[in-house]
């Protein structure tokens, strides 16, 4: 057998079924693309590998040294890679779908075009990373780092960035739509072109961040610290609301959310927005809880032919 054949089926047999404990120890560098990848894996030191297209189906990579793989086009199926180290790692295009990242590093990692509807990036360090053109709706981003990441035009619908480190981050042209930035800090970002229809900004920090063009329909500003921010106007202002802390720059003024009853129109993006967070949910939720199909049994040899005489 070939030295790739080796290859093929060592990792068929250690790291396809589900359960079973996997071992990283391949002898070829380079992964076969679309390889299927299950079983528990931790501590796994990947660091470098070409793993392009690979499925990772309810798999455990819990602390997994992934740093500077090639990682482009993969799936990550409701399977755990909390405190993993994907570090410039190369995931673009990649699907995330119900994984689980908490503490996992992504530091200078390129993540642009990942769909990872409801995946937990919970105090993940996404420092510098480029999250551009991805969806990303219902996503847990609670306590990440984002400093200096990129998220231009990417949908973050319904997504939790509570206590989050945004500064300098790039959310120009971002869907922020019915999304979660209590409390976080986003001095010097980007939101130019943003949409925050209905997103709750309670508490956050924008000192320095550029708001040009963007539309805070309907969001709530209570507490929010916007005295520093670039960009707002009085009209952006009129469709949002606010209370007693909230701080805006000289001259502009917010209604009390509490104390003015008008109604606001809810956009079709809005409504658009809350759905697709809810779709996000019940997909990460059926990613987590659904198990994976076992392998195939390998089929019986056929029996020798009768030779001829």
């Amino acid at each position: 057998m070939s030295r790739l054949g080796i290859t093929i089926a060592a990792l068929t047999l250690a790291l396809s079924v589900f359960g079973a404990q996997a071992h990283a120890g391949v002898e070829d560098k380079d992964v076969p693309r679309m390889i299927s990848l299950g079983g528990t894996c931790v501590n796994c030191e990947l660091a470098g590998r070409k793993l392009t297209g690979a499925r990772f189906t309810g798999a455990n990579y819990a602390k997994a040294n992934l740093m500077g793989a090639d990682l482009r086009g993969a799936s990550f199926f409701g399977s755990n890679f909390v405190a993993a180290d994907l570090s410039r790692a190369d995931l673009r295009g990649a699907e995330m779908r119900g994984a689980n990242f908490v503490h996992a590093i992504f530091t200078d990692a390129k993540m642009s075009g990942i769909e990872s509807s409801g995946a937990n990036f919970q105090a993940a360090d996404l420092g510098r990373v480029d999250l551009s053109s991805s969806e990303l709706q219902g996503a847990n981003f609670v306590g990440a780092n984002l400093e200096r990441a990129n998220l231009s035009s990417s949908e973050l619908n319904g997504a939790n960035l509570q206590g989050v480190n945004a500064r300098s981050a790039n959310f120009t042209s971002a869907e922020l739509n019915a999304s979660n930035l209590m409390g976080g800090n986003f001095e010097r970002a980007v939101f130019r072109n943003a949409e925050f229809n209905g997103s709750g900004l309670r508490g956050a920090i924008f000192n320095g961040a550029d708001f040009r063009g963007a539309d805070l329909s309907g969001a709530n500003l209570g507490g929010a610290d916007l005295s520093g921010a670039k960009g707002l106007d009085q009209d952006q202002l009129d469709e949002t609301c606010g209370d007693q802390g909230t701080r805006l720059p000289a001259g502009l003024s917010v209604r009390n959310c509490s104390g003015d009853h008008r109604n606001i129109r809810v956009s079709q993006d809005f409504q658009r927005a809350q759905a697709e967070a809810h779709r996000a949910v019940v997909a990460a939720a059926a990613a987590l809880s659904k198990p994976p199909k076992p392998p195939r049994a390998p089929s019986p040899p056929k029996p020798p032919k009768e030779p001829k005489y």
